[in-house]
């Protein structure tokens, strides 16, 4: 059974937001595309600091990370995945997994490019946050979940 949602699941949309969900980490769909495909990744672990996690969702997040990535890939084809573990706002133990394009991607007829390639994202950057856009991404990584 999947674990249950913390305040950062919640804040990041959950549940709408669910792409998958496993026994100690929900898959959710960014709400700003920084870039396409973005996603995070949260424990459901009461944990405030990665050394907390549990040893079995140390154990899970191998299987988390390859369906995530096989499923990115699928879906937007990636030149790179960059996972960004913040936790300076929202406590709960997360990921920001930030695909990462040397040149545009399409989505619903919508030109994406990753304005920061190839440098590090820049999150303090305001990012326009488009529900359309989201639930494309979600529908598109649904489909390719499902397939990985």
């Amino acid at each position: 059974m999947a674990g249950s949602a913390n305040a950062t699941a919640v804040k990041f949309g959950y549940p709408d937001s669910l792409i998958h969900a496993y026994r100690h980490w929900l898959v959710l769909v960014r709400p700003q595309q920084v870039t396409l495909g973005a996603l995070v990744l949260v424990c459901t672990d009461a944990a405030k600091a990665f050394s907390q996690i549990s040893v079995s969702a140390f154990a899970e997040l191998a299987q988390v990370t390859a369906d995530l990535d096989a499923a990115l890939a699928k879906a937007f084809n990636p030149d790179k995945l960059n996972y960004v573990m913040l936790m300076m706002v929202d406590p709960d133990v997360h990921f920001h997994v930030l695909p990462r394009y040397s040149g545009a991607r399409h989505l619903d007829g919508r030109e994406m490019a990753d304005r920061f390639w190839p440098k590090p994202i820049d999150l303090t950057q305001p990012v326009e946050t488009d529900a359309k856009l989201s639930q494309g991404v979600h529908a598109a990584l649904a489909a390719a979940w499902r397939k990985s």
